[in-house]
Formats: C-alpha cells, structure tokens, sequence
C-alpha cells in the first residue's frame, strides 16, 4: 500500500480539496504498543467506536490506525446524504430477511439519522449540516410504482413522518415537470462529509482517543488467547480487541475479502449557481434527491449552491484494484443528467469529477459480524452507498458489543449474521458486469 503525501488527498473530492485548513496528518504508527482496542481505518465507523468506547469507558486505551488521512475513503468522497435507507429498498429488504426484519432495520437507521443530528448540533460540528429532508422521486411509470410499492410497506408498519408528495406538490418545489411522485422523510439532512469525519475525528481525539495517520496495515495475527498484534511498516499495537472499520477497503485484507466488493460510484460538481439559476430551477427546501431507478442517481446542493450529482452507472475492481476513482463516461452522463432534470440550466460549468468505492454485499444489506469464535474481532461492512448515518450509529453499536452493554443496537438482526461470500475474482467479475448490463438495459426501457 502507498505512504501518500499529505496533500494527495486533495484530488479525492471536492470535500477534501475545500476544507477549511491543509489536513497536517498525525503521526504514523511506530515502535511496539499495548491497548485494550485497535480499530482499522479512520471514516465514520472508527471514529464513532473510539469515540463511544471512551464515552462508555474513559479508561479504555483505545487506538485508531488509519491508512491515509481520517476521511480519505468514502467518508470524505460520498455524496452527503443522512438518510434511512437500509442496504438499497424496503421492498428488497423485505424479501431478504422478512416483514419484521425489514421493519425493525428502517427503526434502526431512523434512530441512526435521529442520532446523528445529536452528535452534530450537540458537539457543534462545522459540517454544513442541513436537516433539509431526503427526497425519493418516481421520474416513470415503473419508478412511480416502486415508489407506491414502499409507501404501501410503510403504511402497513404505521410509521410515521414520511410525506406523500403529487406531482402538483413536487412542482411547488421544484421548477421541471421531471417528477411524477415523491417519498420525503424530513428528518434527514445533508452534510459536508470531510468536514464530519475531520470534525468526527477532533470528538475522539478530545475524549483521549490515540489515532496514527499515513499507517497502513500490513499484517494482523492472533496471539493465542491473549489477543492480537497489529502491524505496520513502522510499527505494532497488541489488543484484546480489534475492529476492522474498513468496508470497502477490506478487500485488502484476505480474511474479509469475500464478505464484500467495493464498486466504484461517481461525482460531478458544478460551478456555484447564481441567485437568478437558482430561482429558476426552485429547489427551496434543498433536500437531498434521489430516483428509484436501478443505478439510482442522487444529488443534492452544497453550501454554496453547487449541484452535486452522482451514480447514473457504477465500475467494478479486478482483484484489490482501487484506483478507478475516475469514468469519463459516467461523468459526461451525470453532467447531462444535471440538464435533463433542469433544461433551464443549460451551458452552466462543472468544475469538479471524482469517484470511491462502496462496499456492497452479496445479498446488498450491512453486516456487523465477527471474524473468530471469540468474538472479540468485529467487522462492519455492506454499508452499500448509504452508509452516512448507518456507520456513525453501527461504531456506536460495536462499542456496547466490545464494552458487554446489550441495547437493542446489540440485539439487530444484522449484528454477528453470516454472509455469503462473493465467488473468486473471475466469476464475481464476470457477474457483476452481467447483473449491470440487465439493470442499465431495464434503467433504459423502464425507468429512464
């Protein structure tokens, strides 16, 4: 793995490029340590479980080792979004577990979305939080009906703070007749992730959280029984516990290979609009939008009033390759897609493109599970695409798992299920782009 300089992270999005101040990385790992946690990986997941275990135990040693910079990977590349999407569908979910499970996972990532907004406003976090709302759009016939077919699911759950919005509603909001019908939950928001996982990583630290930057994991080993030994280039941490927060980077790890694939979403940004576009395209409640085809799009606006557009299509890695961070085709879709939904936006400039990969699954739904008998090697991943709130809340649940607290966190479905495994490379290949040729075929007759 690469020792990346301290300003390469500036390529990785705007995000990173646009914080406040040049990210100075804390020193790498060196010599031989003991502590009681090690948590790999500096996003949102192992921030939280340092965070959370320190705030359930202030004893606790608990050290973070991060590759690159806190927020390099997907929490300083994704699109902004708290949102309670679950893996991808209610309706998909519904079929992979069960009614009931399907039911208690949207109570989980409402918490999750809930809880967020606590951690951001209660520790004044300068992350351009909105809680703007999330808005789901049926754009066709068959969007429409997958929209109707998850509203029907929520109805019969009798939940609650979910709006219908008609085609007269949506064009109160929004200036195009794009729109046929709308799911929108105003609890959820929209952040500038960079800034979260930066601000996330100054709330672990402040609680005596030890994080290493610019120290990636070369190898990890368990000692018998008493524990692990983690190891860099430069140096080596033993613990009770160790958490891999690493989604989709796990596939550099053997053991946690197969549970996942990372497949590679893209960002287009524009140049900020003026009042007068502004005005012309509406958008005054500035929710996050996302449509119910099969390779959704979803965008949103930043604080400046950029439009942020991503998805349209997706790429997939050959083995542990994850540097497809750019697609000239997809950006030049999602760039015409900005104009299809806004004719009246016509000639406006993008200025930036940037892609990350996700961690998905096979049967698309998260997974926090264990990775020996003991269970004191914890894993989470599957976050696909949706993973803004969702990890934040999962670090908060691996902590009570590592501290002996059960809360209905603890006792989910998805905490310690097995998974299916992907087949080898050359099959998983194969297949994927298989499964995406079918869903842009059907994006294209059905849900365009």
């Amino acid at each position: 793995m690469t020792d990346y300089q301290s300003t390469d992270y500036q390529s990785k999005s705007w995000w990173l490029e646009s914080l406040p101040e040049t990210i100075l990385p804390n020193p790498p790992l060196t010599g031989a340590h003991k502590a009681d946690v090690v948590v790999v990986g500096g996003g949102y997941t192992g921030l939280s479980v340092g965070y959370h275990l320190r705030e359930l135990n202030p004893g606790i040693d608990v050290r973070v080792i991060e590759s690159d910079v806190c927020g390099y990977g997907a929490s300083g590349r994704n699109g902004g979004f708290s949102m309670t999407l679950f893996g991808l569908t209610k309706g998909i979910t519904q079929f992979r577990f069960n009614d009931e499970k399907a039911r208690a996972a949207h109570t989980y990532m409402e918490s999750a979305v809930d809880y967020l907004h606590e951690v951001i406003t209660q520790n004044r976090i300068d992350c351009d939080y909105e809680r703007s709302g999330y808005l789901l759009v049926g754009t066709s016939p068959a969007q429409v009906k997958r929209v109707e077919h998850d509203f029907k699911i929520i109805e019969r759950w009798g939940s609650a703070g979910i709006e219908r919005w008609d085609r007269a509603r949506l064009a109160e909001e929004f200036h195009t007749d794009f729109y046929k019908l709308g799911w929108f939950e105003p609890r959820c928001g929209i952040i500038q992730p960079a800034k979260l996982a930066r601000g996330m990583k100054g709330l672990a630290e402040a609680r005596g959280v030890t994080i290493y930057e610019n120290s990636p994991v070369t190898h990890f080993s368990k000692n018998g029984s008493s524990g692990y030994t983690v190891k860099t280039e430069k140096g080596e941490v033993q613990s009770e516990y160790l958490v891999f927060a690493t989604n989709a980077y796990s596939i550099l790890f053997p053991q946690l290979k197969s549970l996942q694939r990372p497949i590679f979403t893209y960002i287009v940004m524009s140049e900020p609009l003026s009042d007068a576009r502004m005005e012309s395209i509406g958008w005054q409640c500035r929710a996050g939008v996302e449509d119910a085809r099969d390779l959704i799009h979803y965008y949103r606006l930043t604080k400046d009033n950029r439009i942020v557009m991503g998805g349209g299509d997706v790429a997939f890695t050959y083995g542990n390759d994850l540097t497809i961070d750019l697609n000239n085709r997809i950006f030049a879709h999602l760039e015409g897609h900005v104009t299809e939904v806004f004719p009246q936006l016509k000639g406006i400039r993008f200025t930036h493109r940037w892609g990350g990969p996700v961690s998905v699954t096979v049967d698309m739904a998260p997974v926090i599970g264990y990775l020996g008998e003991d269970k004191k090697t914890i894993f989470s991943l599957g976050c696909i695409g949706h993973g803004v709130s969702l990890t934040t809340y999962n670090g908060r649940t691996i902590a009570e798992m590592i501290a002996g607290q059960r809360s209905s966190r603890t006792e989910m479905f998805f905490v310690g299920r097995k998974t299916i495994p992907w087949p080898p490379d050359p099959i998983t290949y194969g297949a994927a782009h298989a499964i995406r040729g079918f869903m842009r075929l059907e994006d294209r007759l059905y849900y365009k």
